[in-house]
């Protein structure tokens, strides 16, 4: 890229982000959680159509990207080096962000399932310590798509986990999925499920009879802390 082809490129950003509404959008996009565009007309004080249209030039300056969740489609930053420009223009600006206050039930936020995974804080924090310690890692053939490092299938098949029935089973092995109310991914895939099944014969989580919700147990604490980082117990 020449000289003035960055210029016109950086112009073109700065247009991007200069708009009210859509500095607003992103700028609620900052905490790394997804939102989809409702949410996001919502704080950006415009109607739907609007929002869409505003939307799509983010997306082509790529500047957001778009996740697909069933029938839901969420917008998040297209990587941390848009936020990082981000950040520092709000240095600049002056101007602190937000945080995101989810209003999902606290059970339900708290560890759910997804399916047949666990989701809610305790499945983030188990899917961000998986790779904080190096046991997952991001697959060259899939974006969404995870493998286990050599470590981790070590780590996980002595805690009891099953591997080669997780790997036989006719689905994609592990997935990042993104989560509903965390707005940030938790594990999925055959890998996910197999996840869920030894935590709760191993006691470390329960699931409640009459909801989706599930609950962290103390054990989980004592006997697996580098799986759930500082997801609470109850």
């Amino acid at each position: 890229m020449d000289a003035s082809t960055a210029d016109s490129q950086l112009a073109r950003l700065a247009g991007a982000i200069a708009e009210p509404a859509r500095a607003r959008m992103l700028c609620c996009l900052l905490d790394g959680h997804a939102r989809t565009a409702t949410e996001l007309a919502a704080v950006a004080e415009v109607a739907a159509s609007t929002a869409s249209a505003h939307l799509a030039r983010l997306k082509a300056q790529r500047l957001v990207e778009v996740l697909a969740q069933g029938k839901h489609r969420y917008f998040r930053l297209a990587g941390p080096e848009v936020a990082a420009a981000l950040e520092g223009l709000l240095v600049v600006a002056g101007v602190p962000r937000s945080s995101f206050k989810p209003n999902t039930p606290s059970p339900l936020r708290a560890a759910r399932t997804c399916y047949d995974h666990m989701a809610g804080t305790a499945g983030v924090a188990m899917h961000d310590r998986l790779h904080a310690e190096g046991w997952l890692e991001a697959s060259s053939a899939d974006a969404q798509a995870y493998e286990l490092t050599p470590d981790g299938e070590a780590a996980l098949q002595a805690l009891g986990l099953d591997l080669q029935s997780a790997r036989a089973r006719r689905r994609r092995f592990a997935c990042a999925c993104l989560d509903w109310s965390e707005r940030r991914p938790h594990l999925g895939g055959a890998l996910g499920a197999a996840m869920l099944q030894l935590s709760l014969r191993r006691g470390w989580v329960r699931q409640d009879l009459d909801s989706r919700a599930l609950a962290l147990t103390p054990r989980a604490r004592r006997e697996v802390p580098v799986l759930f980082g500082g997801a609470a117990a109850v």
